[in-house]
């Protein structure tokens, strides 16, 4: 053994939260709001909470205002059933989007600048798959603050956090959880800055943790996004859901894959061909450019295809247009300066003259640790993980199903963490739960074991060339099209790539500030929840959302359930399900009770 790795220390708080974006501040404002004094620790793996890929979200959150007299809960509630493709779990559905104005109000209440419009009230935009009267119009219930809104959402549940003392963590992984009978008892850290790792005793831990977007080669994800919540519980024994739902957004900008925002169509911009043609009326006749993001994704890839794609000379890329030379000077200077400056600055273009290039990245994953609809993590489809929450991309309760509408991800992030803030001080108020927590045996072992291989010195290959090599296989085997062919070849090429990352040697052996060892744990994460991802690709033998198989292309009742996968040893997946709630459509509570059955999805 290369060095003798230990537990340098042991703390304790009442709630530990792993991840410092949206979902995590607002649960912790939540919490110290109805509960003053509660000690909480926040461990991010960025500097700073404010680099936490939520401030990168650009367009809105979708919300009804209820002096709104031509749009409801109601038509919400069935835009995100049908835009699931019937796999969202209906009465997550209610409970959030019911909650939605509350939250609006909230973040304004507390300083969030949201944009207004020239009456002073708030202004609305419309996103892809927003309607009203159940798909016979188009809705304008998204609230916004220019194309910055992520980032007034986290500057907001920043100060409310730290003016009440929670106490931050950065550049901090966690390596492993501690859950004993039932029970979750905290974590394990490895603080980079320090050089140690440290055991949190916590009587609530919640998982807030991001996206997996790092799995594929062009990706609007930040570099930290590499599924570390999902292969967290996959290590403790825990299951994932519906991994193998991934949303490619349609329009990333050619080059770096950043997000050229759905708010650019939602204001009019329009997409074209290499023939300048408005393609889109041909896969969506009615919402055209505002079909769902799985729609449009798909419609363009056809198009390239089919070779009415333009090939990129700077980057050797085949995207089509997004035409936005027909907005006023308002819109991109004002609304949208933001995205207009992408362009500018990644591919000069000057989007008010010019066609700018996009394509589909990676963008979203749809499922992740299954939690019930107060975010209480499942250790199979009937138990939870008590004093165990997870919220936001990393969870999966599910409101997304298998396609997730644009600005339903921040919508998520802040009901979510409202609902299970209530959820834990209720949790920790209650006096059977323990308020000493005692010190289990041996706590942090794995993680010891783990970080020390990573440590041994030997081996000829070089992390970062796997890392490439699984990027680029599930980017071509596992991506918008998919086949039982390609999977295959995926799943073993991924077996090949992980044998090569334990034969990966780093040349930094410190324990202080070493990124390489940070990458090394990356890897293993990111190879985890791809070998998932393409299971459960190849065992759901239908097309559904965002997981299209071109051998499968329609979507079969055989499958109205969500995926259940454990995985103790690397490649060997169980599976299990867990049913599709349906209480809207069973309980009939809707006015359009056939709304909320398995509908066809048509835009």
């Amino acid at each position: 053994m290369n060095q003798s790795l230990k537990i340098a220390d042991t703390v304790r708080c009442d709630v530990l939260i792993i991840g410092g974006g949206g979902a995590g501040l607002r649960c912790a404002a939540e919490i110290l709001e109805r509960r003053p004094g509660t000690s909480i620790i926040a461990a991010t793996k960025v500097s700073h909470v404010q680099k936490s890929h939520t401030t990168t979200a650009q367009g809105g959150v979708a919300a009804v205002d209820p002096r709104d007299t031509s749009d409801s809960n109601e038509f919400h509630m069935f835009d995100t059933w049908k835009g699931s493709d019937c796999m969202a779990d209906q009465v997550v559905i209610k409970q959030v989007i019911d909650s939605a104005w509350e939250q609006i109000l909230w973040l304004e209440n507390h300083g969030m600048h949201f944009s207004r419009d020239e009456n002073g009230r708030l202004a609305r935009r419309t996103f892809g798959g927003h309607t009203i009267n159940y798909g016979k119009g188009i809705a304008y219930r998204v609230k916004f603050e220019a194309d910055r809104t992520g980032k007034g959402i986290m500057d907001t549940g920043w100060w409310e956090t730290l003016k009440a003392g929670t106490t931050y963590l950065g550049q901090t992984l966690a390596t492993e959880l501690i859950i004993e009978d039932g029970r979750c008892l905290g974590a394990v850290l490895y603080e980079a800055k320090k050089g140690q790792f440290t055991v949190v005793l916590a009587r609530a831990t919640i998982v807030t943790t991001g996206g997996l977007g790092q799995i594929y080669q062009v990706t609007s994800n930040c570099r930290g996004n590499t599924g570390d919540g999902p292969a967290l519980a996959l290590q403790a024994g825990l299951p994932v859901m519906d991994l193998e739902a991934v949303q490619f957004h349609p329009t990333g900008i050619v080059g770096p894959g950043i997000l050229a925002s759905e708010a650019l169509r939602g204001e009019g911009g329009i997409l074209r061909n290499k023939d300048g043609e408005a393609f889109m009326e041909r896969y969506a006749p009615t919402n055209k450019d505002l079909a769902p993001r799985d729609i449009v994704s798909r419609a363009i890839e056809t198009e390239i295809r089919e070779g009415r794609g333009v090939l990129n000379p700077d980057h050797n890329i085949w995207h089509v247009w997004i035409d936005i030379r027909h907005l006023p000077d308002y819109v991109h200077d004002v609304k949208l300066p933001e995205i207009s400056g992408f362009f500018k600055k990644f591919v000069n273009i000057d989007p008010k003259k010019e066609l700018a290039p996009v394509r589909p990245t990676c963008h979203y994953q749809m499922g992740g640790i299954p939690t019930d609809r107060w975010g209480r993590v499942q250790s199979d489809q009937e138990t939870y993980v008590h004093g165990l929450y997870a919220i936001g991309e990393c969870a999966a309760a599910s409101l997304h199903g298998f396609n997730r509408l644009g600005t339903n991800s921040l919508l998520e992030l802040i009901t979510m963490g409202r609902i299970v803030g209530e959820k834990v001080v209720e949790w920790l108020g209650d006096s059977e739960q323990g308020r000493d927590l005692k010190h289990p045996p041996d706590p942090g072992a794995k993680s010891l074991e783990r970080f020390s291989a990573y440590l041994e010195p030997g081996g000829d290959q070089k992390a970062g060339q796997v890392r490439e090599e699984m990027r680029a296989l599930m980017t071509e085997k596992v991506g918008v099209f998919r086949t039982g062919e390609g999977l295959s070849q995926a799943i073993e090429g991924l077996k090949e790539l992980k044998s090569r990352a334990d034969k990966s040697p780093l040349v930094q052996r410190g324990l202080v500030m070493n990124q390489e060892l940070m990458e090394r744990f990356e890897l293993d994460n990111l190879l985890a929840v791809a070998m998932i991802i393409a299971q459960g690709a190849l065992e759901r033998k239908e097309s559904r959302g965002g997981h299209f198989r071109e051998d499968y292309p329609v979507r079969s009742d055989e499958f109205n359930y969500h995926t259940l996968a454990w995985m103790e040893e690397f490649g060997e997946v169980t599976w299990g399900r867990r049913p599709i709630d349906r209480c809207l459509f069973e309980e009939k509570t809707c006015q359009y009770v056939e709304g909320f059955d398995f509908i066809e999805r048509k835009y």
